[in-house]
Parts: structure tokens; sequence; C-alpha cells
């Protein structure tokens, strides 16, 4: 089992956990992880407050992303709420508060320090897949743009509502990754009123990729999680990088970029038992190499 070695500076701005490998031995100390054959099920896990992020799960969600990188078990992840819903953002009381005594060293380092987690789960090569219901606002809102897939229910309410607290939209990436979800102008009526948008809303404008009902969302979820790893991973892997590095290419970049990944992947197992499976008539089965 693996030991959460913490240190504790002010504000837990610096604080780290020692994530050994594999991460299915892990026990975190501020959310609850299952690993489930190839998929690890993430569940922010403060139902009676809905969920908050505080300065120590930030930190940790952010160790326990950086070491999935580094993982060759976990092949999907699955993020979640308890208690019915996915995550309320910052907790009031233990981040909100405290930033207000803090100088601007201070304050840019948290700044930085929630945007790793996002930098974290943007650069680990599994799939995520968000599962959310009920209330999904502010940083909690984040975690779910930055997951690869999202199923929501029509009950959900999610709100990038940084405004409504006096800060600006852009939070943790949210300028250059929620525009390109839902568009630019749909992003930018969200990011400058901080009005909340309804699960349906949310499918319709294509933020979720599909509504689910409460009961079911997350076994949603982990079917979706559980088929992506049934598949081809490390071209699913290939795919995730290829989705995030083109943001910043012209499209001759871009389709030199695939060009070098595609034959990368042609030189997989997987490639060839797709083939042979193909030719025999049958299906093929995945083995991720």
């Amino acid at each position: 089992m693996a030991d959460a070695a913490v240190s504790a500076p002010p504000a837990g701005a610096q604080e780290t956990y020692s994530i050994t490998l594999p991460v299915r031995e892990y026990r975190p100390t501020h959310f609850r992880l299952d690993v489930d054959g190839k998929t690890a099920v993430i569940t922010l896990n403060r139902p009676e407050r809905k969920n908050p992020l505080t300065f120590h799960s930030y930190a940790e969600l952010r160790d326990l992303f950086r070491a999935l990188q580094f993982d060759e078990e976990v092949k999907t992840v699955v993020v979640t709420g308890a208690g019915g819903n996915f995550c309320s953002g910052g907790d009031v009381f233990e981040i909100i508060e405290p930033l207000l005594s803090r100088d601007m060293p201070g304050l840019l380092q948290f700044t930085r320090m929630t945007g790793e987690l996002v930098k974290a789960m943007r650069a680990c090569p599994q799939p995520i897949v968000a599962a959310i219901d009920g209330i999904c606002v502010g940083a909690g809102a984040i975690v779910a743009m930055a997951s690869d897939l999202r199923v929501g229910t029509a009950g959900a309410k999610v709100a990038f509502l940084f405004n409504r607290v006096g800060l600006a939209g852009c939070d943790m990436g949210a300028c250059a990754i929620l525009p390109r979800i839902i568009g630019q102008g749909r992003a930018s009526e969200l990011l400058y009123t901080g009005r909340v948008m309804s699960g349906e809303e949310a499918e319709r404008w294509g933020f979720f990729n599909r509504l689910a009902a409460p009961e079911a969302v997350l076994e949603e979820a982990k079917t979706l999680a559980d088929s992506l790893s049934a598949g081809p991973t490390f071209a699913n892997a290939m795919t995730k990088r290829m989705l995030h590095m083109e943001w910043d290419m012209s499209v001759d970049q871009a389709i030199e970029a695939e060009a070098l990944a595609q034959a990368v992947c042609m030189k997989t197992e997987d490639y060839r038992r797709a083939f042979e499976a193909f030719a025999a008539k049958q299906k093929p089965v995945f083995e991720g190499n």
C-alpha cells in the first residue's frame, strides 16, 4: 500500500502526496478511490457539503492524476460525487475565506496549484469520464470540463460562477477549454454571467455527451469507461494526446502529427489483432499493446 507523505506549508499550496504504483493500492485521504478491473472511480466524498474541494483535496487529486501517467493497470477513470451532487466548488470556509488574508505571491501560489490539477488531468493518458448529478459549480464545473467525456442528468446544475464572487471567468483553463467544447459564444455567456446551465441545456450544447437517470448516471459512466478499457487503449491514449496537442497546431502541422501518431499505432499488436480478427470474421480482443 502506498504512503501519503504530507508536508503542510501555509494553506497547503505546496502539499504533495507520494503515490506509489500501482494506483489501485493507494488509499486517498481526501476522496474515495475504487479500482474495478481497468477502471478507476474517483468519488468526491463530502456529501454533507455537496463535495467541495479543499487545499488538500486539490493537491491529492493533482498528484493522483500525475501518478496515473505511469500506471499500467488503469486504462480509464471515472470522476463522480457522493450523495447526489458532483461538486460545489472550492470550500467557502476552507479555501475562499483563508485566501482573503493572503498576499499576492501566496494567491498566485494557490491559483497555479489549482491549474496544475487540470494540467495533470489532461496529461494523464487515460480517458476520464465524469458522472454528474446535482450541483456541479465553480471548480467542480472545471473538473467536469477537464474530463474527456461527461455523462449527466437532466437535474444537474452546471455553473462557472467565478464572476459571482468577484472573480474573472478565466479560471483553471476555462477560457481555453470550454469554448472548444460548447463554442465561443456559449462559453462567453456562461463565463460572463456565471448563470446555471441545466442538464438538458448542457446536453443540447454538447457539454454533456449524454443524459442518464440520476440512479443510473454512475453506472452509465462506468459502462462507457469499461467499453473504452476494452478497446485499443494505447491508441486511445494517442487520441487523447493528439486532441490536446492539436489545439496549438496549424492544420498542416496537425495532419503531420497524426501521420506520425498513426504510424506508431500501426506497429502495435492491437492493430495486428484487429486485422486477424477481421480476416477470421471475429471480434478483436484488444490488450492495449
